[in-house]
């Protein structure tokens, strides 16, 4: 089993960017939500987390995009983070793909210059791989 991630789009609307990647996972939200929603599972596969308050307008760093707000928190389903400092707001909404696989719709919003979709599919690529080892 084996995931894949979906062509990246990209949108500029003025200063405004927004990346939007859908990435097929072959394990069950469960486990995708902790690899998305824990400091853990976050460290693990994308970058280095100082805090993350799992619950609404919690506090949440992540090194390299910033600091901020948990803006959104439906557990094992959504999990967004409102970055300061130019990381934008990163949206991630997992759906069921049959009883052992999801989908993730990710978003990531920002201004100015930020993380490349080169950028995010590598760090999706190592998503991908670390779910496969945890099997």
């Amino acid at each position: 089993m084996s995931g894949s991630i979906a062509q990246g789009t990209s949108q500029t609307h003025g200063n405004t960017h927004i990346l939007h990647f859908l990435v097929r996972l072959p394990r069950p939200m469960e486990d995708v939500w902790t690899a998305v929603a824990t400091p853990e599972g976050i460290g693990a596969w994308c970058t280095a987390v100082g805090a993350l308050e799992p619950r609404l307008d919690g506090a949440v760093s992540l090194r390299g995009l910033g600091s901020g707000r948990v803006t959104a928190w439906d557990v094992d389903r959504v999990a967004e983070y409102t970055l300061d400092e130019g990381g934008g707001r990163l949206r991630f909404h997992l759906e069921r793909d049959g009883a052992a696989e999801c989908v993730l719709r990710f978003t990531h919003e920002f201004q100015g210059e930020g993380p490349s979709d080169m950028d995010w599919r590598r760090k999706f690529e190592q998503l991908i791989t670390v779910l496969g080892s945890a099997v």
